[in-house]
């Protein structure tokens, strides 16, 4: 007979776009303005680019053949142009109530995104939620990003925290390969820019349709042992 174990998780991991922000608008809307300033020409659909958030911009132009010779410079450029579309932006539901939730019970929290680590912490001070996090990881020159383990490692190492104490929520495949990668337990909510049936594919520890059922799983959380 199988016994039940409790998982001891003590560090919740959040993605960003798609999974705490419903930034598509902002995203699209940026990208089109920087590629326009930069006199690149395009073709870009709503759809092939939000089906691609969440990866570096030079693997979207790549697989989009959308030809940007310098690209750090188009993401300088985005960056200064991402404020001006801010107000497209808006929390998914309960992501405060949610954070206020695992404070209250003294879990960690921390962010891994892909955006730059200034324009990370910029989004997250936009919103009024610095004081939530124990630590926010964007993307680093002398970091590799998801779905690379790296950085969730890193996370894990800074905040003292073992991998599988460690819980990571998005709405992607990167967030879903980089905690198995990782060794952390796996959740992935299906309200964000990936269709559940994808989702499914990649076999994610737990699914949450809406971030209100996370703290439901945290107090249920076991697996067989």
């Amino acid at each position: 007979m199988m016994m039940m174990k409790k998982i001891p998780i003590k560090h919740i991991c959040f993605d960003l776009d798609g999974t705490l922000v419903n930034s598509f608008d902002t995203i699209l809307h940026t990208t089109l303005k920087t590629l326009k300033q930069l006199n690149i020409g395009n073709s870009l659909k709503e759809d092939d680019l939000k089906i691609r958030i969440g990866h570096h911009f030079s693997d979207i132009f790549k697989e989009l053949k959308i030809d940007v010779a310098d690209i750090e410079h188009f993401i300088s450029i985005y960056k200064q142009n991402y404020f001006d579309f801010i107000d497209q932006s808006e929390l998914y539901p309960f992501v405060r109530e949610t954070l206020v939730e695992l404070k209250q019970n003294n879990f960690l929290i921390s962010l891994l995104t892909t955006k730059g680590q200034d324009q990370a912490e910029k989004i997250i001070d936009h919103f009024g939620l610095s004081d939530f996090f124990d630590l926010i990881m964007g993307r680093r020159i002398d970091m590799k990003v998801k779905p690379n383990p790296e950085p969730l490692i890193e996370i894990c190492k800074s905040l003292k925290v073992k991998a599988e104490e460690t819980l990571i929520a998005g709405d992607t495949e990167l967030d879903i390969v980089c905690g198995k990668r990782a060794g952390t337990l796996t959740c992935a909510v299906t309200y964000g820019y990936r269709e559940k049936e994808f989702l499914l594919k990649e076999k994610a520890d737990f699914y949450l349709n809406s971030l209100n059922e996370l703290m439901s799983l945290l107090n249920k959380k076991a697996i067989a042992n």
